[in-house]
């Protein structure tokens, strides 16, 4: 008889909650409980079984959500409620989703929203070095010269460390595109503070193979069928894998 019973962090990362990886974290911890006991990693989880993560009730798994949103400019990627600004309210979405790949306050553009668990995981691994594309606007007129070190990559001292290689195409004589494969705190901004410029604008365009495009600020859209499925090879992730 086939067991229909799914490993319990899976089923965490099904439900939105978090992915595989921070599951099994909890677990260990003891903050998940299954039927009023402490949880153990690798059992399996059925429909008639009560889940609970931090003292909160785990809804059942729910259809996969996945939408491209245009931030704007002051929402906060946080899902912490003392945040008045916070996306999650700001987004009010009937189903629990999260966002992969962080924009700070000051930035807008596209992210990923989404109650898949394992997709976020697969996105934020710097391993993968999945492409993200910004328009960068700056205070005054950026040299050839700056961009081409910029490209190369810049010593960050506060955070010692050197931002990897990237593509920098410029667009005007303040502005320009930059494709980044790794994601450090604010790293465009010190990138560009670094040669003493500021950043007026900040947009987020793409994420790997998925466009901004003519998408409103404030605005989201469902991915289409092809755009995940691209997504999901992208991230060597097999739908079927229980």
């Amino acid at each position: 008889m086939e067991d229909k019973g799914i490993r319990i962090n899976k089923y965490l990362a099904e439900c939105g909650i978090c992915s595989r990886r921070n599951a099994d974290e909890l677990i260990d911890k003891g903050l998940v409980t299954v039927n009023g006991k402490p949880a153990v990693n690798g059992m399996k989880i059925y429909p008639e079984m009560e889940i609970y993560v931090k003292g909160q009730k785990v809804k059942g798994i729910e259809d996969k959500v996945y939408l491209a949103f245009n931030k704007p400019k002051g929402i906060v990627c946080t899902a912490e409620k003392m945040e008045e600004n916070n996306v999650i309210d700001y987004l009010n979405y009937p189903v629990r989703i999260t966002y992969s790949g962080r924009l700070d306050k000051d930035s807008e553009g596209l992210l990923i929203m989404t109650n898949d668990g394992d997709l976020i995981d697969a996105m934020m691994r710097s391993r993968n070095e999945h492409e993200k594309e910004y328009i960068v606007t700056v205070n005054r007129t950026i040299t050839d010269a700056d961009l081409y070190k910029m490209s190369k990559g810049v010593y960050l001292w506060d955070l010692k460390v050197t931002t990897k290689s990237c593509k920098i195409k410029r667009i005007s004589d303040n502005s320009f595109s930059i494709i980044l494969t790794q994601g450090l705190n604010r790293q465009i901004r010190r990138m560009l503070r670094t040669f003493d410029y500021h950043v007026k604008k900040l947009v987020r365009v793409r994420v790997m193979n998925i466009e901004l495009g003519e998408l409103e600020t404030g605005k989201y859209r469902e991915l289409k069928a092809d755009e995940i499925n691209r997504l999901f090879k992208m991230c060597n992730i097999d739908k079927n894998d229980n």
